[in-house]
Parts: C-alpha cells; sequence; structure tokens
C-alpha cells in the first residue's frame, strides 16, 4: 500500500497552505502560522516562494494539493482521472466525487477519525463495516445507501472512546447521516461540488492532465 511518507508539515510548506493531513492537530498548530516556516521546504525555498509560478506549474500544485489532500499516489490519480473522464457530467466535479466517496475520506468526514491519514489506519485495522461486512481497503468506494459503523469488536477500544467524546464537535456534511450514539453512519446521497470544502480549483487539475 503506498502512500506519501514525507513529514506532513513539510507537505503543506510545498503547497503553501494549511492542508489539515494532521486533522485537528492543525487547527492548534501549525508551522505555516510561523513566520520563518511559510517558505517552501528545502535548501532554495525562498527562491521558490519568490518566483512567479507559469501556467504549468500553477496547475501542477493544484494538482499535488489533492493528491496530498486525500493521501492518493500518482498511479492511483490517474486512475480516478480516467474514470472521471468516463462518466457522465463535468470531469473536474466527477473526479473530486470519486474522492469523496473513498472509504477513508467517509468516515473522516463523519467524525469517526481525526484525520484522512488515521482513518486510513484504522480501515487498514478492520475497524469498520460497510454494510455489516468489514471492510479493510481504504480506497473502497462506497455508494449511496451504504451504512458504515464500527465493528462491535473495537467499539471499546480506547482510540474510538476518544473518538466518541470528540465526534459531536464535526460539522457533518449533507450527504452524510449519522447516529453519534451508535457511531453508524449512512451515505445518503453522492456529494454536489457546492458540499465539497476542499480548497482546489479542480478545473485546473483537468487541464494538466489534458496538456
Amino acid at each position: 500500500m503506498a502512500i506519501n511518507k514525507d513529514p506532513r508539515c513539510r507537505q503543506c510548506r510545498r503547497e503553501g497552505v494549511k492542508l489539515f493531513l494532521k486533522g485537528t492537530k492543525c487547527v492548534l498548530k501549525c508551522t505555516l502560522d510561523k513566520e520563518k516556516r511559510r517558505k517552501p521546504p528545502g535548501q532554495h525555498g525562498a527562491t521558490v516562494m519568490n518566483k512567479k509560478l507559469t501556467e504549468y506549474g500553477v496547475q501542477l500544485r493544484e494538482k499535488q494539493k489533492l493528491r496530498r489532500i486525500y493521501r492518493v499516489m500518482e498511479g492511483q490519480f490517474r486512475n480516478y482521472l480516467t474514470e472521471a473522464e468516463r462518466r457522465k457530467g463535468v470531469t473536474g466535479e466527477n473526479l473530486l466525487q470519486l474522492l469523496e466517496m473513498r472509504l477513508d475520506n467517509v468516515i473522516f468526514r463523519m467524525g469517526l477519525s481525526t484525520s484522512r491519514a488515521q482513518a486510513r489506519q484504522l480501515v487498514s485495522h478492520r475497524f469498520f463495516t460497510v454494510n455489516g461486512i468489514r471492510v479493510n481497503i481504504p480506497s473502497y468506494q462506497v455508494k449511496p445507501g451504504d451504512v458504515v459503523a464500527v465493528h462491535e469488536s473495537k467499539a471499546q477500544t480506547e482510540i474510538i472512546r476518544a473518538l466518541r467524546a470528540q465526534i459531536h464537535a464535526r460539522n457533518l456534511p449533507g450527504w452524510l447521516d449519522m447516529d453519534n450514539a451508535n457511531l453508524v453512519g449512512k451515505v445518503v446521497s453522492t456529494p454536489t461540488r457546492d458540499q465539497i470544502d476542499t480548497g482546489v480549483e479542480e478545473q485546473l487539475i483537468v487541464e494538466f492532465y489534458s496538456r
């Protein structure tokens, strides 16, 4: 299972914005809040920061930003784009919908993890079921009507007890429904673009791969 193992704060610094790769920790403490840490990482970070990006560079940074947010490697990301182009509708919106409907992202959106990275780990350790069946594939595509729940054998673990205490503070997207008491969520519908708060310009990503 390939993932980007670069330090997460370094990834945010490279994109110049908070990607919230550590979840709630990014709200409380972030290196980008420090003036001297706002430049991109590396020996030539200051030079890169002051250099105007070309059209290609802008498109590349949007693509990399989206990949980092959802923790997807390049090959898998290309597969998502191919599927988005195959589907009816706007390619950029289709791409975001595919990424949002990943099981690890759905668990994060439901408040059953503090970050997508934690959600990925919990899924891999068989913490969750989809329609009553244990699933350990973070990229599993959920569908409208699917019910996601914490497996009964994991309900009393320390990490789930901690999440139960925090879940009420999370804002639930309109395309999801959640029973906080029982830690059971339902995918009500496929998210529309205005229900996806990921701060990227997806059309630039489509243009990047159309070159």
